[in-house]
């Protein structure tokens, strides 16, 4: 069962989404926040998986209460709930603000219910990057955006292998674990075992966080041929 909360300050649209989401078995909404104030402490409350978050809400808005569970999420030294944000916008800049704040992914609010349902599927397994519709635009987006200012050192890229370095790439490209697996002649577990250590020596929560990682990092560049 994966526990959800959904943070949004109109109550039709959380009603909504409730009602579409626990439609489904494996689905469960443990609790409804108005803003982002309330989001953060149910994300505490509640332990929820999923963490389904409005960019704009009132008091707190989504990309600092998405920041703020991440942060209390390290400071317990707990994994925390997965966020994904929710936005009207096809492409969003505050999407990026907070996928760099720990957000796993976005998808967008007029999306068709059952593409919702595996989007939080999706993302609370950690298999996939975003939701698969807006994945390979979100990465095209940011990959077109010119880097005004030097790369940062990333600490943990020098410890990869180039076996993990070849992996990060194909995830940036938004890749599955099956897609890399058919690309490198190589087995789905091996692949996964890969992208853990990359996790792990990147200290990124996620994969959404390592392709942030890998374009920022000048591992991928912007705008050049993956």
């Amino acid at each position: 069962m994966i526990r959800i909360v959904i943070a949004d300050d109109h109550a039709m649209v959380r009603a909504g989404f409730a009602a579409l989401l626990e439609a489904h078995p494996d689905l469960e909404v443990v609790g409804q926040a108005q803003d982002g104030e309330e989001c953060v402490r149910m994300a505490a409350d509640c332990a929820p998986d999923i963490v389904l978050m409005d960019v704009r809400m009132p008091m707190m808005d989504g990309i600092e209460a998405t920041r703020t569970i991440v942060a209390d999420s390290r400071a317990a030294s707990a994994t925390g709930p997965r966020i994904i944000m929710l936005t009207t916008f096809d492409i969003d800049d505050y999407v990026f603000d907070a996928i760099r704040a720990g957000a796993s992914g976005f998808l967008l609010k007029d999306a068709p219910p059952d593409e919702l349902a595996e989007a939080v599927r999706v993302v609370a397994s950690g298999e996939g990057l975003l939701a698969p519709s807006v994945t390979k635009r979100v990465i095209e987006h940011f990959a077109a955006t010119p880097r005004t200012s030097p790369a940062p050192t990333l600490s943990g890229l020098p410890e990869l292998t180039d076996r993990e370095r070849e992996i990060l790439v194909l995830v940036a490209r938004g890749e599955s674990n099956s897609e890399i697996a058919a690309s490198l002649f190589i087995a789905v577990q091996t692949v996964k075992t890969h992208v853990s250590r990359i996790l792990y020596k990147l200290d990124a929560r996620d994969r959404a966080q390592a392709v942030i990682a890998a374009y920022e990092s000048g591992l991928v560049v912007p705008g050049a041929q993956l």
